[in-house]
């Protein structure tokens, strides 16, 4: 019998390793800080890559369902000046790779994918630490403890399991975003939802660099936007971080305004923070990890599709070298490294064009191909 596997996290990435894990009739367990799956939101949209995060799905059963998630006319974008003059407009023509799904709702089929109990919720890791031999110890908040012969940290940035393997730390950008709604922006703020358009929408500040407004129309009509400014950690966790924000968009076309200063929500300080581009480690008996405790970067679309890839082909591994995990381990850390390596400078090349000089420009270039 394959050894029960125990993933920290029941982030997408970790979730698509337990389904691969399952399909392979191999057990699992993992262990998520919330007490439930309701507990909090889980974000807004996220774009699903026809070269990562879909194949993901398709390994782990799921197109299906995938599909019907799918929000249709989320592949359309829009290019503004802060007056609302638009400079860019596309419109979804179903061709795209990339549909757009609720991170909330592409978790709940995984969770719904996954036979009851896998998941032990209220489990809050406080630290992990080696036995020898490849077998680990985890704590839980409370002092309760679990042991396993094969770890697996699923558990975002800062990852409680990635101290057993390296001692990177994320470090901080240089910027941050800043989290609103507007519900039901179709009735309760039409000028609104029609700025935002059909799908994204994307609003530079051409009298200045560091600054850009990304609103999303997600379900039900809600809008959903993110300002992301360079500026030091400190500007966003002073006090009055709300009435700072709101003067960045003073001047600006009121139907762009609202999403700040109508917010349903108080706004919500996102600090973008990365690891090293070439983050590895040397390898460890009976120890790994996935998505963002791995290979953390600033946002740039592709974070969750690599968490479910990294998912995806660890179950994978595993299932192919059934009684001998260090293989298995093996195998899937040598194209993970080499995977997250590569796509790093993507990233933050992508975040100097969003937020460097002409970015409008910049961006409407890559829309054309130009």
């Amino acid at each position: 019998m394959t050894t029960p596997v125990t993933i920290i996290g029941a982030g997408l990435g970790g979730l698509v390793l337990a389904r691969v894990l399952h399909l392979h009739g191999i057990p699992s367990t993992v262990y998520e800080a919330e007490p439930s799956p309701a507990a909090r939101t889980q974000g807004g949209m996220l774009d699903i890559h026809d070269y990562n995060g879909q194949p993901a799905l398709e390994t782990a059963g799921l197109t299906a369902e995938f599909r019907a998630l799918v929000l249709q006319g989320r592949e359309s974008y829009r290019v503004t000046d802060r007056d609302g003059t638009i400079l860019f407009d596309k419109q979804d023509e179903h061709t795209g790779g990339s549909p757009e799904v609720q991170r909330g709702e592409l978790r709940r089929i995984l969770l719904d994918s996954l036979p009851a109990g896998t998941v032990r919720w209220g489990h809050r890791v406080s630290g992990a630490r080696p036995l020898g031999a490849g077998r680990h110890e985890v704590t839980f908040a409370g002092g309760a403890t679990t042991e396993t012969s094969l770890l697996v940290g699923a558990d975002g940035a800062w990852s409680k399991v990635r101290p057993l393997l390296s001692p990177a730390q994320p470090v901080y950008s240089g910027a941050s975003a800043v989290e609103t709604f507007l519900f039901d922006g179709d009735n309760r703020h039409p000028a609104t939802a029609k700025a935002v358009g059909g799908g994204s929408l994307f609003v530079f500040d051409r009298t200045t660099s560091g600054k850009l407004f990304l609103a999303h129309r997600e379900s039900d009509g809600n809008l959903h936007a993110y300002l992301w400014l360079s500026r030091p950690l400190d500007w966003f966790t002073a006090p009055g971080m709300t009435e700072r924000i709101t003067r960045e968009v003073e001047g600006w076309a009121p139907e762009l305004t609202a999403l700040i200063t109508a917010s349903d929500t108080e706004p919500v300080h996102r600090p973008h923070f990365g690891l090293p581009a070439d983050h590895h480690w040397d390898r460890l008996p009976g120890v790994t990890l996935l998505g963002d405790a791995a290979h953390l970067q600033p946002p740039n679309g592709e974070g969750a599709n690599l968490a479910m890839l990294d998912g995806a082909e660890l179950g994978t591994a595993i299932a192919a070298h059934p009684g001998d995990a260090e293989a298995a381990l093996a195998d899937y850390e040598r194209a993970m490294f080499t995977r997250s390596a590569g796509i790093a400078p993507d990233g933050v090349e992508m975040n100097r064009i969003l937020l460097g000089d002409n970015a409008a420009e910049n961006l409407i270039g890559i829309f054309t191909g130009n």
